[in-house]
Formats: structure tokens, sequence, C-alpha cells
């Protein structure tokens, strides 16, 4: 990496910053030389019910590590009034806000299963909910005001696919999709006021978890091919993270707001590497793979109902007297 810092100047937020995507961003931010508050339930001597060994403190270690400043806030996502006093506080010492990741509940155990919805168990659905939606759009409530009122600023949504429907159980899905539908319609509300959203996902993410399942560690993760060959195709959270940077520090964010992003789209468009070099495509492999995997249909469906959409909003452009 080179001494440039483009976000040296830059506060951010990364919620759900304790393993996974959520770390990954935050330590890249910190490498652009952004402060980055650090927030989680996790924290030392009190883990979240996950019962994982990451904790927010360590996460703002390694941003630190990197060039940034990390500050750690343990924040439960699902509580407004520890979300309000979160932003408050940011207000208080910093203020500024120039950016929001939401990454929380990335790794819920609630939203784990592939089956069908009529074999989904709802008898958890309500509190998977709570902690994978509703905290991203109380999260993102009380960030807006701060970046109104500077007239800048990104809100970025952390979900799983580049296409607008999710996959899993039919809970994972609707948690999945509607982030997307979320960041799209924050980019409509926040467009007269300068500020940007949008959503953006990792490829076959090589987290703290999936190195477990798979008995790797990050110095070894090729043998994790051994029992899946798709993982070699894998990426780590840092590839996401820088791509994240350098769409906080493009001062043409805005004519991305409302777009659903991948890391390996980015990536090309603003030349990222991975920590060891290369750069994953997941997009392009996926491709390649989908008769493989039986998700071919899917695709020609999702691809007839772009058609579908595009058409209807041609017609209701047609109609509009804007411009006339």
């Amino acid at each position: 990496m080179t001494d440039r810092k483009p976000l040296m100047d830059q506060v951010a937020v990364v919620a759900g910053a304790t393993r996974g995507a959520g770390r990954g961003i935050a330590r890249a931010l910190g490498e652009a030389g952004a402060t980055v508050y650090c927030t989680g339930r996790s924290v030392r001597g009190n883990p979240s019910p996950y019962k994982r060994p990451e904790t927010i403190e360590e996460t703002a270690d390694m941003v630190t590590a990197a060039g940034g400043t990390g500050i750690a806030v343990r924040v439960d996502h699902t509580i407004e009034a520890e979300v309000r006093a979160l932003f408050q506080r940011v207000q208080r010492e910093r203020k500024r806000l120039d950016l929001l990741v939401s990454s929380i509940a990335g790794e819920d155990p609630l939203l784990g299963g592939w089956t069908t919805f009529w074999k989904t168990d709802l008898q958890n659905a309500s509190v998977a909910l709570a902690q994978s939606l509703v905290s991203h759009l109380m999260t993102a409530k009380h960030a807006a005001p701060l970046m109104i009122k500077q007239k800048r600023g990104l809100i970025v949504e952390v979900t799983e696919g580049d296409m607008l429907f999710g996959a899993g159980n039919a809970v994972a899905g609707v948690v999945k999709s509607s982030l997307k539908a979320f960041a799209v319609a924050m980019a409509g509300e926040l467009h007269q006021h300068g500020v940007a959203a949008i959503a953006i996902t990792p490829g076959f993410l090589r987290s703290e978890s999936m190195l477990q399942h798979f008995g790797v560690t990050e110095e070894n993760w090729r043998d994790g091919g051994r029992k899946d060959k798709h993982f070699l195709e894998s990426e780590t959270p840092m590839f996401l993270g820088r791509a994240v940077a350098a769409l906080a520090a493009d001062p043409n964010v805005m004519a991305r707001s409302g777009d659903i992003l991948s890391s390996w789209e980015v990536a090309r468009d603003y030349g990222i590497c991975d920590v060891d070099g290369r750069r994953p495509d997941w997009g392009t492999y996926f491709a390649q793979i989908l008769p493989e995997i039986g998700f071919v249909e899917p695709v020609k469906r999702y691809a007839a109902f772009l058609d579908r959409m595009k058409g209807r909003a041609d017609r209701y452009l047609k109609g509009s007297t804007v411009g006339a």
C-alpha cells in the first residue's frame, strides 16, 4: 500500500464491526486513514450470544494498527436508545459523520439453513428480523440526520448477492432482499440532501467462521479447496473493505447512489486487490458454475423481472412532465 490516506479526515461508524465483513471494512477504512467507531455486542469478558471469540476492542486495535483511529463502542443495534446514544456521541466528539456501514448480524445463526419457504422454521423469525433487518433501519435512521445536516455522506448496507432477491431460507431471503431495497429507497430520499446510499455484497467471504468451518487459517486457506473447490475463489474481508474505502473516497460517489454493488465490480472499477495481491471475481466465477449448481432458472426469471420493471419505469418517465 502507498502512504496516501484518502480518508484521513473522515469519520465512520461500522455497525457490526466485530468480525467478518464488518471487521474487514473497519480495518480497510483504518488503512485509508479514517477514524472508525467500531460497534457490536461482543466485548472482552462479555461476548454476544454467538459465543464467538472476536471482540470490538480487537477490531478497534486493528483499525489503529492499520493507520487509522479505532474506537470501540458496545452497542446493541436492536435497542434504539443505544443507537441514538452512539450517534450523539459521534456528533459530540467529532462534529461530523462521513460514512455509515451497516454489517449488523451478517452471520446471525437464525438466518442459517437452506430450504424452501414452506419448510422454513419460523419460530424465531421475529427475533431474526429484529436483529438482522430492523437494526439496520434503526441505525440508518439515527445516522442520516448528521449527514443531511452537512449535506454529504455515504450509507452502505452490507448484504448478500448482487441481485435484488436473497437466497437461503425464507427469512434470510426477506432480510437480504429488504436490505437492498432499503438502500435503493434511502438513495431516493437522500438525493436532494447530497447523501449517497448503496448496498454491497462480498463474494465467497473468507471470514473467521468460514476459516474455522474449513479447518484452515488465513496462512493455509487454500487447503480448504480440498473440501470445496469453490473456496479457492474466496476473498478476505479486507477485499470488501477496500472496495468500501474506495467508494467513500470517491468525490463522485453520488453517481452510484442507489446501486447494488459487489466487491469484485468495485475492485475492477478502482483497481483494488486483496491482501495477497489477487483480484477475486466471484461474479465471473458464479456465472461459469450456474448450470452446475442449478441456478440458471432463477437468474432467467430475475432477468425477465428486470425487463418488466424497466418497461414499467419507461412508461412512467414517458408520461412524466419532468424536464418538459
